[in-house]
């Protein structure tokens, strides 16, 4: 499974996303065209996020940010919420209802941090795409046992197993067990 938000999330993380990404590009300044330029996304996929009707890749996500010089959160977080470290959004689903990525909150750092927790079903499976340089990541297995995969090479970690490495290559996150593995994640910048 890649790591897409799908409309199926439009009750939640994808609606936000829809209004988030108009709000913050008109109050940058930018036309879609314009923004299609900067982040390297094309204006169709642009348009058709705003519209809330396009299933969009996390690093599509962090590119449009970038490009408008906000957060990743500020593209997913739930405009009318009070608070601005929780998030509680689910921003990955995978092949089983119980395969999912929920984006718990933020804290200020260099530029960002966010911590995650992630469940995966048994044979489910994510593939990243590399971070920019400087992003890195910290995992916590709480349940089950998960294979990390960091450029080919594979480790695996158990329930109390951590790992943190550089998101700045290509990496995955895989459920070879019979059960579910879950993991607390956190992404910082």
């Amino acid at each position: 499974m890649s790591n897409i938000l799908h409309s199926q999330e439009r009750d939640d993380v994808l609606a936000h996303v829809a209004g988030n990404l108009r709000r913050l590009r008109q109050a940058a300044g930018l036309s879609q065209i314009a923004l299609a330029e900067a982040s390297g996304i094309s204006r169709r996929m642009i348009i058709a996020v705003e519209a809330g009707d396009a299933n969009i890749s996390l690093s599509s996500l962090d590119k449009l940010a970038a490009a408008m010089g906000v957060g990743f959160v500020d593209l997913v977080r739930d405009p009318g919420s009070q608070s601005l470290a929780d998030i509680n959004q689910v921003t990955w689903r995978g092949k089983g209802p119980e395969s999912k990525g929920v984006l718990l909150g933020t804290a200020p750092s260099g530029r960002e941090t966010q911590l995650w927790m992630w469940s995966l079903e048994a044979g489910d499976r994510y593939d990243a795409e590399p971070d920019p340089q400087g992003w890195h990541e910290m995992l916590l297995v709480t349940e089950g046992a998960l294979t990390l995969v960091l450029s080919g090479q594979e480790q695996e970690l158990s329930a109390g197993g951590f790992a943190i490495y550089s998101s700045a290559q290509q990496y995955s996150y895989v459920n070879r067990s019979a059960g579910i593995t879950k993991f607390v994640r956190n992404v910082v910048s």
